[in-house]
């Protein structure tokens, strides 16, 4: 169960790399330049999560870190309400601020909560940051 959420939220994360060819609105790039890195983070943990023979405390230590950062900076990233024909942003961002914002927070506290010390750290920190990510995704992404 836990590595279908894993999967489930990598898989969401991915396929936004497609939308980036194309866009034009500044900060619409921008908020997709910053959701690649957490997707880049996010790979790496996840990749230990499901593979715990590639644990490396150091690069898991690097990711969280990196994770911590951006999911801190989502809010700000889409203060304005920009938009572009490539924005897989739903409007409901913008109509549901403060659901959107305690979705940010939360993903926040998940990569704060996860243990890079261990590989089983890892996969259960992993489980929080997937469900959190789905959550929002699932609520305001088109």
């Amino acid at each position: 169960m836990a590595i279908r959420h894993l999967t489930l939220a990598l898989c969401l994360i991915a396929t936004g790399a497609i939308a980036h060819e194309g866009v034009k609105d500044p900060d619409v790039k921008a908020r997709m330049d910053m959701m690649k890195s957490i997707k880049d983070a996010t790979g790496v943990l996840g990749g230990m999560a499901k593979a715990p023979a590639t644990f490396d405390d150091g690069r898991a230590a690097a990711a969280r870190a990196q994770l911590i950062t951006l999911s801190g900076q989502i809010t700000e990233a889409f203060g304005p309400e920009a938009t572009d024909p490539k924005s897989e942003a739903s409007p409901g961002i913008w109509q549901n601020w403060d659901d959107f914002t305690a979705k940010t927070d939360a993903m926040t506290r998940a990569a704060e909560a996860l243990d890079p010390t261990s590989a089983e750290g890892v996969a259960t920190g992993m489980q929080a940051i997937g469900a959190s990510c789905g959550s929002c995704h699932r609520a305001y992404r088109l």
